[in-house]
């Protein structure tokens, strides 16, 4: 039997420490790291925790918002811990799958999770909404057409000049340049 700890944070720059100290005081044979949002069913680590646990392992984890973030998830990934006869363990819930109680727990609390989920996703929606109402513009802002724009671009388009030269002329990048280019193009054929 081996004690397996699974670890999950939803970007590279957060730490992970919480969660793994929380799950050394069981003295884990092993633990899986996955640095990636847990709505993604493509995780590299569980995967590999997936394929590594055998008939009896245990698999810890900090809270059950770390191992899915929906119920039907999570219901997924917990029946194919049963299918290998692996039990779960997590430690925020005090859940454990040995117990036909701690099955039935779990279920409750992945729906609970996945509803805050889609509350935070519906506040967002929202505040996105009003914002916009405002007047508030998102993402990068628009890069102003090069004053010179019109006749270094004849001359790329002669030939004369290489589209690297032409980008430094105008000071844009290899996207932004070629980008207008076909902003230009398609507003003129269309």
């Amino acid at each position: 039997m081996s004690r397996i700890g699974y670890i999950r944070i939803s970007t590279p720059d957060q730490n992970i420490d919480r969660q793994e100290i929380a799950l050394t005081e069981f003295k884990m044979d092993r633990f899986f790291i996955d640095k990636v949002s847990g709505k993604n069913k493509q995780r590299p680590e569980l995967n590999k925790m997936l394929e590594y646990v055998r008939e009896g392992d245990v698999v810890y984890i900090e809270s059950i918002s770390r191992l899915a973030r929906s119920t039907k998830d999570l219901l997924a990934l917990v029946k194919q811990l049963e299918d290998k006869r692996v039990d779960l363990i997590s430690l925020k819930e005090n859940i454990d799958t040995t117990t036909p109680q701690g099955r039935f727990v779990l279920t409750i609390f992945g729906a609970l999770f996945e509803l805050e989920r889609e509350n935070i996703l519906q506040r967002q929606k929202e505040g996105i909404a009003v914002a916009k109402a405002k007047g508030k513009e998102f993402g990068r802002p628009k890069i102003e057409q090069p004053k010179n724009w019109n006749e270094v671009i004849a001359l790329w388009r002669k030939g004369e000049i290489t589209a690297v030269e032409a980008m430094k002329k105008l000071k844009l990048n290899r996207g932004t340049f070629y980008r207008r280019v076909k902003e230009i193009d398609s507003f003129l054929c269309p």
